[in-house]
């Protein structure tokens, strides 16, 4: 009988089933409410701040203690502290006991709390740096500022992917010199064969947060870096090489460089969208607020009640600019690995907190990365085609 990729594909399906399918789309289609959830958390705090005069009494206090270049900066900082306090609930139940609720974390409190509390250091500090830089655009250029807006955004994304894996990640994870073995050498002859310039692998000790399989190649301009962590580690060597292949696909293909480059494009069409309304709401509720314009640093809690509007919408668009290149990066590795089964078989682990078999436009909508049903049929019709041929494992 010829080999029919969808029974293939079925017969994968069939092997996550019962309690852990029904756990694992509950888990999944729980972040759908979550995107819903964060956005009137952002939308209701940002509100507060703004209502109840606490944004316009800190821009006051900046602006009597430094010029206008600084005053954003100063202002910033507290209303960045502020809001996530506002919204921290939220986040602790579903980053904290939701992850627990599913089996998904395996940090306690204590742990998990001090990891959060050094992400909000660091992404209040860069945001705020952004925030000073913006605001000086829009000083300059009131109008048009959401050009010179994009390109500071998308500069100061280039430097965090660049920096990360030499200052940031450490700080959450020990990186280690992969030990030598079958391994390390599997994922060295794959780097080697497509253009990779590597010569060490790291492994990262991801198992005490928790048991997701995980691997990338990150960083820009020399500081590239091939990581694997611990729980993938634990797979068979061919799951492995299907992962790694799929990674070095990004790199390949240069997916960081095209998604900036389309991450430029939309955040230009969001912040020219933004620039036209907030101006409108100024107009309606800036007087109310105590915001005297868009030169105001106290303007940012407005500023960011129209970007999580528009980010909200603009869900789909963000999750498919993502979804397209891993699909494309599916497919590399599965030239690269030549490894469909193995590759099918992580699919379905990772289907374990990844709803399996969602409709087309569910999967169009919230779904960043392609389904384990889309992920699996694709290594299966890639077996079809090339069954007989040496070196599939």
């Amino acid at each position: 009988m010829a080999f029919d990729p969808e029974l293939a594909t079925q017969a994968y399906m069939a092997t996550l089933k019962g309690a852990a399918r029904a756990k694992s789309d509950a888990y999944f289609e729980g972040g759908y409410w979550l995107i819903l959830w964060n956005f009137l958390a952002a939308l209701a705090a940002n509100l507060i701040v703004l209502r109840l005069g606490w944004a316009a009494r800190l821009s006051r206090w900046a602006r009597g203690r430094a010029g206008p270049t600084l005053a954003a900066l100063i202002f910033a900082v507290p209303y960045l502290l502020l809001v996530t306090l506002l919204t921290s609930p939220l986040a602790i139940y579903a980053e904290f006991f939701r992850e627990h609720a599913y089996g998904l974390s395996n940090q306690g409190f204590a742990e998990w709390g001090g990891e959060q509390l050094m992400i909000i250091a660091i992404n209040s500090a860069i945001a705020a740096l952004l925030w000073m830089g913006v605001h000086g655009v829009i000083r300059r250029w009131p109008t048009n500022w959401w050009v010179g807006g994009t390109a500071l955004t998308i500069a100061v994304m280039m430097v965090t992917i660049t920096l990360a894996p030499l200052y940031l990640e450490p700080l959450f994870n020990r990186y280690t010199p992969l030990p030598d073995g079958p391994v390390k050498t599997a994922v060295l002859k794959l780097a080697r064969a497509n253009g990779v310039p590597a010569s060490n692998v790291y492994l990262v000790d991801a198992s005490r947060q928790s048991d997701r399989i995980s691997a990338n190649v990150a960083g820009l301009f020399g500081t590239t870096r091939i990581a694997l962590n611990d729980n993938l580690l634990k797979q068979d060597i061919n799951e492995i090489r299907a992962v790694m292949a799929h990674e070095l696909g990004h790199y390949v293909l240069n997916h960081v460089w095209k998604f900036l480059l389309s991450l430029a494009l939309l955040i230009a069409v969001v912040f020219a969208l933004v620039a036209k309304g907030t101006p409108w709401l100024l107009t309606r509720f800036g007087q109310r607020w105590e915001i005297e314009g868009m030169t105001d640093p106290g303007v940012l809690p407005a500023l960011m009640i129209m970007l999580s509007a528009v980010f909200f919408v603009a869900t789909p668009i963000t999750n498919s600019l993502i979804r397209t290149q891993e699909q494309e990066a599916d497919m590399f590795g599965m030239n690269a690995a030549r490894a469909p089964d193995s590759f099918a078989r992580i699919a379905m682990k990772l289907s374990q907190y990844r709803k399996i078999e969602p409709s087309p436009l569910e999967e169009m909508v919230f779904f960043d990365h392609p389904s384990g049903h889309t992920r699996v049929f694709t290594a299966m019709r890639w077996k079809a085609e090339h069954l007989g041929e040496p070196d599939i494992r």
